[in-house]
């Protein structure tokens, strides 16, 4: 008997213990709710700007989701050069995708057009070499040089050489949000086209592992935070931060959001369709069930349509960067080594920014980083945190998933870069597009940043454009589901279906 009660007594322990790894790990145990509860408070302020969620979905969907999707197709923009070797340098983690989708096919450097032009262009010119011999002017072939009287000692030794080139780091590292590795050793291409962004099946522990570090560890937080299990910060506790910090949290939530979007949108339906004319890979499309179960308030903590409004923000924040570099943008070459492809690059470049300059509430930067040295110490910690976000990356176990997220997290840095770095804030600046880009010193931007800003405003895009369409399912969902319960019994009436209540969050993967 009384080993009897010791095992009841164990069962109950064990029991509380998965309950306790469920609130962290799992969903609600219950079905999410088939109202439209996702979009119905996705309307009007966004907050932190003058602009509203309806503008944006209207400007999107019929200006610029048809123009950035017909740009990012461009073999200038296919391409995208990216180290996905790299050891995770926070922790040690073996947990390897093995499924085949989360593999990826990289190409040669022979097969990316222009890619004499790209290799150009980083073929950067050490501050050393201006002092060499061959780099000096001899000014002993005039004609009327005294070599005596005009002597100049230029010889700069080795180790003050090296001492510049360290400056210059320095400096341009002040302006990076984010880490570049299109330099190392180990990138490769990708060419984005035959490796798209969708759900690879990559979940558990080493994927929470990734968010949670990102929002515990590297957001900004209010200082009480009494739900130390749920990761994110409730939108009614946003008010306790400052501007600066709401910036930067919701920048990183509609990010999550924007790639989670991406994953319901394009989830694996089935291996293998029946027929002769199913795709090799699968079927893929929409899966409503698994946006519901993301985005649902009752699966959220009523966070779900706050966590799509900060979609709306970071779509707002990118588009102002791509604003504020546009006559510099408008300048590039957008070299691939095809006459013809090239002027329809700058064509299409051109028309969509006339589209972006048009927009009437931009993202209003200069409102941020005000007030002297507790200004910029925000500042730094700011950029700092970013650039750990962007190291984190390397710790994502699937190939694919680490593409689009290190190409997503170098986009926003980026346009980060665009808004606060302060190459771009100069009125009359000559380099806002009127400078002709002779000399590789001109350049603001290298190619991969480019690629990176571009594609990743194209994905917030995407996601805007997507939600549209869950919308129109879960409305033709709800349609349904009365006229089967009226054929049922017409004199019933029809009562809300999800009853509200809190229940156990779980991790957002």
């Amino acid at each position: 008997m009384e080993c009897k009660n010791y095992c009841v007594i164990f069962i109950i322990f064990a029991v509380a213990i998965v309950q306790a790894v469920g609130y962290d790990t799992e969903l609600f145990e219950s079905p999410p709710c088939d109202s439209n509860a996702c979009f119905e408070t996705l309307h009007g302020a966004l907050g932190d700007c003058s602009c509203n969620v309806d503008t944006i979905d209207y400007f999107n969907n019929v200006k610029i989701f048809p123009r950035i999707q017909s740009l990012v197709s461009k073999d200038y923009f296919r391409f995208y050069k990216v180290n996905l070797k790299k050891e995770c340098p926070f922790w040690a983690d073996d947990s390897r995708c093995a499924m085949k989708y989360c593999h990826i096919k990289t190409c040669s450097k022979e097969s990316v057009p222009g890619f004499d032009g790209y290799e150009e262009e980083y073929l950067e010119e050490s501050p050393a070499l201006k002092y060499s011999l061959d780099a000096t002017t001899h000014c002993d072939q005039d004609s009327d040089h005294d070599p005596d009287l005009g002597y100049l000692n230029m010889t700069i030794s080795a180790a003050s050489q090296f001492e510049i080139a360290k400056w210059k780091a320095y400096d341009d590292s002040l302006e990076n949000f984010c880490q570049c590795d299109d330099k190392d050793a180990d990138a490769e291409f990708v060419d984005l086209s035959l490796n798209p962004e969708r759900y690879t099946g990559y979940k558990g522990p080493s994927a929470h592992r990734i968010w949670r570090s990102i929002y515990q560890e590297n957001c900004f937080r209010p200082k009480t935070n009494p739900y130390q299990s749920f990761p994110y910060v409730l939108s009614s506790d946003l008010s306790n931060m400052c501007l600066e910090e709401r910036v930067f949290y919701r920048a990183i939530s509609g990010l999550h959001t924007s790639i989670n979007i991406h994953l319901c949108s394009k989830y694996l339906l089935s291996e293998k369709k029946i027929g002769f004319a199913a795709p090799p890979e699968g079927e893929w499309g929409p899966n409503l069930d698994e946006f519901q179960r993301r985005f649902d308030p009752s699966q959220t903590h009523g966070e779900g349509p706050n966590w799509l409004k900060n979609l709306y923000f970071l779509y707002l924040l990118e588009m102002r960067a791509l604003a504020k570099a546009g006559p510099y943008l408008e300048r590039e070459d957008y070299f691939t080594d095809s006459p013809i492809e090239d002027e329809e690059t700058r064509n299409a470049i051109k028309n969509m920014l006339g589209v972006i300059y048009s927009f009437p509430d931009h993202f209003n930067e200069s409102l941020m980083f005000n007030g002297g040295t507790q200004a910029a110490t925000l500042k730094f910690e700011f950029r700092e945190h970013f650039l750990n976000i962007s190291r984190i990356m390397d710790c994502v176990g699937c190939d694919k998933c680490k593409l689009w997220g290190k190409l997503q997290t170098q986009g926003l840095g980026t346009a980060l870069k665009i808004l606060f770095s302060g190459r771009w804030d100069s009125e009359g600046d000559p380099g806002q597009g009127k400078l002709p880009l002779r000399h590789k010193s001109q350049k603001r931007l290298q190619r991969t940043e480019i690629v990176a800003l571009f594609n990743a405003f194209a994905r917030l895009s995407n996601s805007i454009r997507e939600l549209e369409n869950f919308r129109s399912m879960l409305s033709g969902n709800m349609e349904q589901e009365k006229k089967n319960i009226f054929a049922a019994s017409p004199s019933i009436e029809i009562t809300e279906k999800c009853a509200s209540g809190g229940a156990k969050p779980r991790i957002w993967s």
